[in-house]
C-alpha cells in the first residue's frame, strides 16, 4: 500500500512541476512578446462590425508605446497608416507578430516568420468562437525556433488591462485555458 501512495505521490509532485514550469515559460514568453518595441497585428480589417478583434489589439499596442504595423494584403491603409501585405514588407522589421488570422492563414503568415526575422508568435484565440490557433503552425515555429503563445490574447496582459480582459485571464488561469 505504501508503495502506491508513494508513486502516486510522485506522479502528484511530477504534474505540479510540469505545470509550473509550463506556467513560467508561457509567463515570460508573454513579458518577452510585450517587451518588444516593433510588433506587426496581421489581421486587422477594415470591417470594425464583424473583425473587431484585430483592430482592437492594434490599437491596445499602439497605446502602450508600442510602433505597431498593421497587416493585411487586402488593405493599402488602416485608419491613416500604411497597411503591410506580409511581414517582410515592414521597413526594418518587426520584433514580433500577433495573427488574429484563420488557422490556414496563420500557416502561411509563421513561414514568412523566417526570412523577415520574426522571433515571436502569439496565435489570437478568443473565448467564444475564433481561433489563429493552428496546430501545424505551432510545430512549425518550434522547429524554427521562433518563441510561440498559441491562444488567449494579449489584451490579458501588460499595461492598461480591461476588466473584461483581467477576469477573462483570471477564469482561464482557474480553468487552465490559458496557452501554454
Amino acid at each position: 500500500m505504501t508503495g502506491h501512495r508513494d508513486s502516486e505521490a510522485q506522479r502528484t509532485a511530477v504534474f505540479l512541476l510540469v505545470n509550473v514550469m509550463t506556467t513560467t515559460t508561457n509567463e515570460t514568453r508573454v513579458h518577452d512578446f510585450l517587451a518588444q518595441k516593433r510588433i506587426a497585428v496581421a489581421g486587422v480589417s477594415r470591417d470594425n462590425s464583424h473583425h473587431p478583434t484585430g483592430n482592437l489589439i492594434y490599437h491596445r499596442l499602439k497605446s502602450t508605446g508600442h510602433d505597431v504595423f498593421p497587416v493585411n494584403p487586402h488593405i493599402q491603409t488602416f485608419e491613416g497608416d500604411r497597411c503591410y501585405p506580409d511581414l517582410k514588407s515592414i521597413p526594418g522589421g518587426v520584433d514580433g507578430v500577433v495573427i488574429v488570422t484563420r488557422p490556414e492563414v496563420t500557416e502561411h503568415i509563421v513561414h514568412e516568420c523566417p526570412d523577415a526575422g520574426v522571433h515571436r508568435v502569439w496565435m489570437h484565440q478568443s473565448i467564444g468562437k475564433g481561433s489563429s490557433v493552428s496546430p501545424d503552425a505551432v510545430e512549425y515555429c518550434r522547429q524554427h525556433d521562433i518563441s510561440v503563445i498559441a491562444g488567449g490574447c494579449p489584451m490579458m496582459y501588460g499595461e492598461g488591462v480591461d476588466f473584461g480582459h483581467a477576469c477573462m485571464r483570471w477564469v482561464l488561469k482557474l480553468t487552465g485555458g490559458l496557452p501554454t
